[in-house]
Protein backbone atom coordinates (compact mmCIF):
# COMPACT_ATOMS: atom_id res chain seq x y z
CA UNK A 1 0.00 0.00 0.00
CA UNK A 2 1.41 3.38 -0.99
CA UNK A 3 1.75 6.38 1.32
CA UNK A 4 -1.03 8.10 -0.63
CA UNK A 5 -3.34 5.10 -0.12
CA UNK A 6 -2.81 5.16 3.62
CA UNK A 7 -3.41 8.91 3.87
CA UNK A 8 -5.86 10.08 1.17
CA UNK A 9 -5.43 13.74 0.10
CA UNK A 10 -8.98 14.53 1.19
CA UNK A 11 -8.22 13.36 4.74
CA UNK A 12 -5.17 15.60 4.85
CA UNK A 13 -7.19 18.54 3.53
CA UNK A 14 -9.83 18.03 6.22
CA UNK A 15 -7.16 17.74 8.91
CA UNK A 16 -5.45 20.92 7.73
CA UNK A 17 -8.75 22.81 7.70
CA UNK A 18 -9.55 21.59 11.21
CA UNK A 19 -6.09 22.61 12.43
CA UNK A 20 -6.43 26.09 10.91
CA UNK A 21 -9.80 26.53 12.62
CA UNK A 22 -8.39 25.23 15.91
CA UNK A 23 -5.42 27.61 15.82
CA UNK A 24 -7.69 30.52 14.97
CA UNK A 25 -10.07 29.71 17.83
CA UNK A 26 -7.21 29.43 20.29
CA UNK A 27 -5.57 32.67 19.21
CA UNK A 28 -8.89 34.51 19.56
CA UNK A 29 -9.61 32.92 22.98
CA UNK A 30 -6.10 33.74 24.24
CA UNK A 31 -6.32 37.31 22.96
CA UNK A 32 -9.74 37.76 24.59
CA UNK A 33 -8.53 36.27 27.88
CA UNK A 34 -5.58 38.68 27.84
CA UNK A 35 -7.87 41.64 27.12
CA UNK A 36 -6.07 42.54 23.90
CA UNK A 37 -7.69 44.03 20.84
CA UNK A 38 -6.61 42.69 17.47
CA UNK A 39 -4.83 45.99 16.84
CA UNK A 40 -2.79 45.64 20.04
CA UNK A 41 -1.88 42.07 19.18
CA UNK A 42 -0.80 43.26 15.75
CA UNK A 43 1.47 45.89 17.26
CA UNK A 44 2.94 43.44 19.79
CA UNK A 45 3.56 40.66 17.27
CA UNK A 46 4.37 42.59 14.12
CA UNK A 47 1.67 40.65 12.27
CA UNK A 48 -0.80 42.75 10.30
CA UNK A 49 -4.41 43.11 11.55
CA UNK A 50 -5.67 41.74 8.25
CA UNK A 51 -3.54 38.62 8.61
CA UNK A 52 -4.66 38.20 12.24
CA UNK A 53 -8.29 38.41 11.11
CA UNK A 54 -7.65 35.63 8.58
CA UNK A 55 -5.83 33.59 11.21
CA UNK A 56 -8.64 33.89 13.78
CA UNK A 57 -11.15 33.08 11.06
CA UNK A 58 -9.33 29.83 10.23
CA UNK A 59 -8.52 31.06 6.73
CA UNK A 60 -5.20 30.72 4.93
CA UNK A 61 -1.94 29.13 5.99
CA UNK A 62 0.33 30.72 8.55
CA UNK A 63 4.08 30.27 8.63
CA UNK A 64 5.79 28.89 11.71
CA UNK A 65 7.67 32.16 12.11
CA UNK A 66 4.53 34.31 12.17
CA UNK A 67 2.73 31.90 14.49
CA UNK A 68 5.70 32.04 16.85
CA UNK A 69 5.44 35.86 16.87
CA UNK A 70 1.73 35.69 17.71
CA UNK A 71 2.29 33.11 20.47
CA UNK A 72 5.11 35.18 21.94
CA UNK A 73 2.94 38.32 21.97
CA UNK A 74 0.26 36.33 23.83
CA UNK A 75 2.91 35.06 26.27
CA UNK A 76 2.17 31.47 25.26
CA UNK A 77 4.34 28.59 24.05
CA UNK A 78 3.55 27.94 20.39
CA UNK A 79 2.49 24.36 21.13
CA UNK A 80 -0.42 25.75 23.15
CA UNK A 81 -1.90 26.94 19.85
CA UNK A 82 -1.31 23.84 17.74
CA UNK A 83 -1.45 20.84 20.11
CA UNK A 84 -4.58 18.72 19.83
CA UNK A 85 -5.15 19.15 23.54
CA UNK A 86 -4.18 22.28 25.36
CA UNK A 87 -4.17 24.06 28.66
CA UNK A 88 -6.32 27.16 28.76
CA UNK A 89 -4.42 30.38 27.86
CA UNK A 90 -4.11 31.57 31.47
CA UNK A 91 -2.75 28.21 32.58
CA UNK A 92 -0.29 28.06 29.69
CA UNK A 93 1.06 31.50 30.59
CA UNK A 94 1.42 30.46 34.23
CA UNK A 95 3.29 27.33 33.17
CA UNK A 96 5.68 29.43 31.09
CA UNK A 97 6.25 31.83 34.01
CA UNK A 98 6.84 28.88 36.36
CA UNK A 99 9.51 27.50 34.04
CA UNK A 100 11.35 30.85 34.18
CA UNK A 101 11.12 31.20 37.98
CA UNK A 102 13.97 30.43 40.40
CA UNK A 103 14.02 27.22 42.47
CA UNK A 104 12.73 28.86 45.66
CA UNK A 105 9.72 30.36 43.88
CA UNK A 106 8.96 27.05 42.17
CA UNK A 107 9.01 25.27 45.54
CA UNK A 108 6.54 27.76 47.06
CA UNK A 109 4.23 27.47 44.06
CA UNK A 110 4.31 23.67 44.21
CA UNK A 111 3.29 23.79 47.87
CA UNK A 112 0.39 26.10 47.06
CA UNK A 113 -0.71 23.92 44.15
CA UNK A 114 -0.62 20.84 46.36
CA UNK A 115 -2.96 22.52 48.83
CA UNK A 116 -5.26 23.54 45.97
CA UNK A 117 -5.30 19.96 44.66
CA UNK A 118 -6.26 18.71 48.13
CA UNK A 119 -9.22 21.12 48.17
CA UNK A 120 -10.34 19.99 44.70
CA UNK A 121 -9.83 16.31 45.59
CA UNK A 122 -11.06 14.13 42.72
CA UNK A 123 -13.90 16.42 41.71
CA UNK A 124 -14.03 17.19 37.97
CA UNK A 125 -16.41 19.68 36.37
CA UNK A 126 -17.09 20.00 32.64
CA UNK A 127 -18.07 23.49 31.52
CA UNK A 128 -19.03 25.02 28.17
CA UNK A 129 -22.01 25.78 25.98
CA UNK A 130 -24.85 23.36 25.45
CA UNK A 131 -24.07 20.93 22.65
CA UNK A 132 -20.34 20.63 23.36
CA UNK A 133 -20.78 17.09 24.68
CA UNK A 134 -20.53 17.65 28.45
CA UNK A 135 -23.32 15.28 29.47
CA UNK A 136 -22.45 12.54 26.98
CA UNK A 137 -18.73 12.61 27.76
CA UNK A 138 -19.25 13.11 31.49
CA UNK A 139 -21.54 10.09 31.81
CA UNK A 140 -19.23 7.88 29.74
CA UNK A 141 -16.13 9.01 31.62
CA UNK A 142 -17.77 8.46 35.01
CA UNK A 143 -18.78 4.94 34.00
CA UNK A 144 -15.25 4.16 32.82
CA UNK A 145 -13.68 5.55 35.99
CA UNK A 146 -16.23 4.09 38.39
CA UNK A 147 -17.27 7.42 39.91
CA UNK A 148 -20.66 9.17 40.17
CA UNK A 149 -21.84 11.47 37.39
CA UNK A 150 -24.05 14.42 38.26
CA UNK A 151 -25.76 16.72 35.79
CA UNK A 152 -26.15 19.87 37.87
CA UNK A 153 -29.53 20.82 36.42
CA UNK A 154 -30.93 17.45 37.50
CA UNK A 155 -29.63 18.09 41.04
CA UNK A 156 -31.24 21.54 40.97
CA UNK A 157 -34.54 20.03 39.85
CA UNK A 158 -34.39 17.48 42.66
CA UNK A 159 -33.72 20.21 45.21
CA UNK A 160 -36.42 22.50 43.80
CA UNK A 161 -38.99 19.76 43.28
CA UNK A 162 -39.76 20.86 39.72
CA UNK A 163 -38.20 21.20 36.25
CA UNK A 164 -35.68 23.98 35.65
CA UNK A 165 -38.12 25.82 33.36
CA UNK A 166 -40.69 25.97 36.16
CA UNK A 167 -38.05 27.05 38.69
CA UNK A 168 -37.09 29.91 36.38
CA UNK A 169 -40.74 30.87 35.85
CA UNK A 170 -41.61 30.75 39.55
CA UNK A 171 -38.45 32.05 41.23
CA UNK A 172 -36.69 33.88 38.39
CA UNK A 173 -32.96 33.82 37.59
CA UNK A 174 -32.04 34.79 41.16
CA UNK A 175 -33.86 31.80 42.63
CA UNK A 176 -32.34 29.47 40.08
CA UNK A 177 -28.81 30.80 40.76
CA UNK A 178 -29.26 30.26 44.50
CA UNK A 179 -30.34 26.65 43.96
CA UNK A 180 -27.37 26.25 41.60
CA UNK A 181 -24.93 27.46 44.27
CA UNK A 182 -26.59 25.29 46.93
CA UNK A 183 -26.41 22.21 44.68
CA UNK A 184 -22.67 22.73 44.13
CA UNK A 185 -22.13 23.15 47.88
CA UNK A 186 -23.95 19.87 48.48
CA UNK A 187 -21.82 18.03 45.91
CA UNK A 188 -18.61 19.31 47.51
CA UNK A 189 -19.84 18.29 50.97
CA UNK A 190 -20.85 14.80 49.85
CA UNK A 191 -18.43 13.85 47.06
CA UNK A 192 -14.64 13.73 46.88
CA UNK A 193 -14.61 11.82 43.57
CA UNK A 194 -17.26 12.86 41.08
CA UNK A 195 -17.74 14.17 37.56
CA UNK A 196 -20.18 17.05 37.15
CA UNK A 197 -21.58 18.72 34.04
CA UNK A 198 -22.93 22.25 34.54
CA UNK A 199 -25.06 24.59 32.48
CA UNK A 200 -23.31 26.93 30.09
CA UNK A 201 -24.53 30.03 31.92
CA UNK A 202 -22.86 29.25 35.25
CA UNK A 203 -20.06 31.64 34.30
CA UNK A 204 -22.55 34.53 34.45
CA UNK A 205 -22.70 34.25 38.26
CA UNK A 206 -19.22 35.39 39.29
CA UNK A 207 -19.32 34.18 42.90
CA UNK A 208 -20.61 30.71 42.04
CA UNK A 209 -18.15 30.32 39.19
CA UNK A 210 -15.23 31.38 41.37
CA UNK A 211 -16.23 28.77 43.96
CA UNK A 212 -16.50 26.18 41.20
CA UNK A 213 -12.98 26.95 39.96
CA UNK A 214 -11.61 26.69 43.49
CA UNK A 215 -13.24 23.37 44.37
CA UNK A 216 -13.25 21.42 41.08
CA UNK A 217 -10.74 20.52 38.40
CA UNK A 218 -12.49 22.32 35.53
CA UNK A 219 -12.34 21.41 31.83
CA UNK A 220 -13.81 23.57 29.08
CA UNK A 221 -15.49 21.27 26.55
CA UNK A 222 -15.53 23.28 23.34
CA UNK A 223 -16.87 22.93 19.79
CA UNK A 224 -17.56 25.21 16.85
CA UNK A 225 -20.82 27.20 16.96
CA UNK A 226 -22.12 25.14 14.03
CA UNK A 227 -21.50 21.91 15.91
CA UNK A 228 -23.08 23.27 19.09
CA UNK A 229 -26.24 24.02 17.12
CA UNK A 230 -26.24 20.78 15.14
CA UNK A 231 -25.80 18.64 18.26
CA UNK A 232 -28.66 20.37 20.07
CA UNK A 233 -30.91 19.80 17.06
CA UNK A 234 -29.75 16.17 16.78
CA UNK A 235 -31.00 15.71 20.35
CA UNK A 236 -34.46 16.58 19.04
CA UNK A 237 -34.55 20.20 20.19
CA UNK A 238 -35.28 22.43 17.19
CA UNK A 239 -36.28 25.44 19.29
CA UNK A 240 -32.98 27.33 18.85
CA UNK A 241 -33.64 27.71 15.11
CA UNK A 242 -37.44 27.78 14.92
CA UNK A 243 -38.60 31.19 13.71
CA UNK A 244 -35.27 32.76 14.56
CA UNK A 245 -33.06 33.48 11.53
CA UNK A 246 -30.53 35.17 13.84
CA UNK A 247 -30.09 32.07 16.02
CA UNK A 248 -26.58 31.27 14.78
CA UNK A 249 -25.43 34.87 15.12
CA UNK A 250 -26.80 34.95 18.67
CA UNK A 251 -25.02 31.69 19.50
CA UNK A 252 -21.73 33.10 18.22
CA UNK A 253 -22.28 36.21 20.32
CA UNK A 254 -22.94 34.17 23.47
CA UNK A 255 -19.83 32.05 22.88
CA UNK A 256 -17.67 35.12 22.25
CA UNK A 257 -18.99 36.80 25.38
CA UNK A 258 -18.23 33.78 27.56
CA UNK A 259 -14.91 32.69 26.04
CA UNK A 260 -12.78 34.62 28.52
CA UNK A 261 -14.60 32.98 31.46
CA UNK A 262 -14.54 29.49 29.96
CA UNK A 263 -10.80 29.97 29.34
CA UNK A 264 -10.25 30.21 33.11
CA UNK A 265 -10.76 26.45 33.30
CA UNK A 266 -7.80 24.25 34.22
CA UNK A 267 -7.79 22.63 30.78
CA UNK A 268 -9.55 22.65 27.44
CA UNK A 269 -10.81 19.85 25.19
CA UNK A 270 -11.91 20.75 21.68
CA UNK A 271 -14.46 18.20 20.41
CA UNK A 272 -14.84 19.83 17.00
CA UNK A 273 -14.89 17.26 14.22
CA UNK A 274 -14.30 14.38 16.64
CA UNK A 275 -16.49 11.36 17.33
CA UNK A 276 -17.72 10.60 20.85
CA UNK A 277 -15.18 7.78 21.16
CA UNK A 278 -12.33 10.02 20.02
CA UNK A 279 -13.35 12.81 22.40
CA UNK A 280 -13.75 10.36 25.28
CA UNK A 281 -10.26 8.97 24.62
CA UNK A 282 -8.82 12.50 24.53
CA UNK A 283 -10.67 13.49 27.71
CA UNK A 284 -9.48 10.38 29.55
CA UNK A 285 -5.89 11.04 28.49
CA UNK A 286 -6.15 14.67 29.59
CA UNK A 287 -7.48 13.74 33.03
CA UNK A 288 -4.88 11.03 33.52
CA UNK A 289 -2.06 13.31 32.38
CA UNK A 290 -3.04 16.05 34.81
CA UNK A 291 -3.94 13.63 37.63
CA UNK A 292 -7.34 15.26 38.07
CA UNK A 293 -8.73 11.98 39.42
CA UNK A 294 -6.08 10.49 41.73
CA UNK A 295 -6.46 6.92 43.02
CA UNK A 296 -8.68 6.42 46.04
CA UNK A 297 -6.85 6.32 49.35
CA UNK A 298 -7.45 3.19 51.43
Amino acid sequence: MSHEDRHPPVAFDDAITALQRQVGDRVRAARTAKGMSRRLLSEASGVSPRYLAQLEGGEGNISIGLLLRVASALDLPMEALVARQMLCPDTARIAAAFARADAETQTRVQAMLHQSDVEKAGRICLIGLRGAGKSTLGAALAKAKGVPFIELNRAIEAAGGMPVAEIMALYGPEGYRQLEADALDAIVAEQDRVIVAVGGGIVDEAKTFAALLARFHTIWIKATPEEHMARVQAQGDTRPMDGNPQAMAQLRLILTGREADYARADALLDTSGASVDESLSDLTHLIDTHAFLPPETP
